[in-house]
């Protein structure tokens, strides 16, 4: 079977712990590790963890348990549990490179990551604002959709990592229809959710106000919104922020649009951080992610929670099987 590919992220930091916690899986499908092989034998050593690893050469069949699968990626530099090293920034970028693009040539079913440091990226003269983009550019597309999950919540962005004086801007009748149609696209295909019920995030507090706190509920959004509904779509128009988080508002809800990253995305890690993934919405290959950075001051500690990544790799498994 094709497998799939996970991403050890910033080596300095939690992303090989977690890694080796795959160990303890049995899958359906092989489940390789992209990291360079002898840092993660030395966390291992370190976290007193007794894992075989594998060198992946395109085995079809699973690894037993206490085993792992690895495909070499050469560090630049030795690794400081901790320390950032701009040095290792090619290193990173090099697992997502692999990992996309192997997805697109049909060599695996997706990538689930662990987490970069986009700061030490960028810091090495490297553009990077982050996984979603990147697989966004790599796979040529015009839009992609972030959005994270928990189990009972799905918390979808209009914006990304944007800074917030930029947002309103950005808020335009050709995102939000780029951004609903890969939503609506998307949960009816890989969450196989036939008649989405989505809630929209008004951008100003209190939904505008009729006008009195910003006019882009007015002038903009609910104007797109009115045209999904017109085609029978179940979808809000601009509710408030404050109060569409409610469980009486949410029970129903397939999902939520948020307007910008930090209005949407603090309730639902509120409501499970650690147990919330990411998925990239619109690529045309299966990618999901942890809710968390790369905790660098946890990293060979033993203290890293690696629940979130394996409820990642759980929904790329489930998502490869439609």
């Amino acid at each position: 079977m094709l497998p799939l590919y996970v991403t050890s992220g910033e080596p300095a930091g939690i992303g090989p712990d977690i890694c080796l916690s795959l160990a303890d899986r049995i899958d359906e499908r092989p489940i390789v590790v992209l990291a360079d092989i002898h840092m993660l034998k030395q966390r291992a050593e370190i976290l007193n963890q007794q894992i075989e690893l594998i060198e992946y050469q395109g085995q079809s069949n699973t690894s037993a348990q206490g085993q792992l699968y690895v495909e070499h990626v050469g560090l630049n530099t030795e690794v400081v549990l901790g320390k950032l090293n701009a040095q290792n920034s090619a290193y990173v970028l090099e697992q997502l490179r692999r990992s996309a693009d192997y997805a697109m040539q049909g060599k695996s079913v997706g990538v689930a990551t662990a987490p970069v440091q986009k700061s030490i990226i960028n810091d090495a003269g490297i553009h990077f604002s982050g996984h979603t983009e990147y697989y966004q550019e790599f796979a040529g597309v015009e839009r992609v959709v972030m959005m994270l999950a928990t189990k009972t919540l799905r918390v979808a962005l209009a914006t990304t990592h944007l800074a917030l004086r930029d947002v309103p801007d950005a808020i335009t009748a050709e995102r939000l229809h780029q951004v609903i149609d890969i939503l609506i696209y998307d949960l009816k295909t890989k969450f196989k959710i036939d008649q989405p019920h989505i809630l929209v995030c008004g951008l100003n507090p209190h939904a505008g106000e009729d006008g009195y706190l910003g006019r882009e509920e007015i002038e903009v959004i609910n104007p797109v919104l009115e045209s999904y509904r017109a085609q029978g779509i179940d979808m809000s128009l601009s509710l408030p922020a404050d109060t569409l988080f409610t469980p009486e508002n949410l029970k129903d809800a397939d999902a939520v649009l948020a307007m910008y990253h930090d209005q949407g995305l603090p309730v639902l890690k509120s409501q499970g951080f650690g147990e919330a993934i990411n998925i990239t919405l619109g690529l045309p290959f299966i990618r999901t992610s942890v809710d968390h950075g790369t905790a660098l001051s946890l990293a060979g500690t033993g203290l890293a929670k690696s629940s979130s990544l394996h409820v990642a790799v759980d929904l790329a498994l489930d998502l490869a099987r439609h």
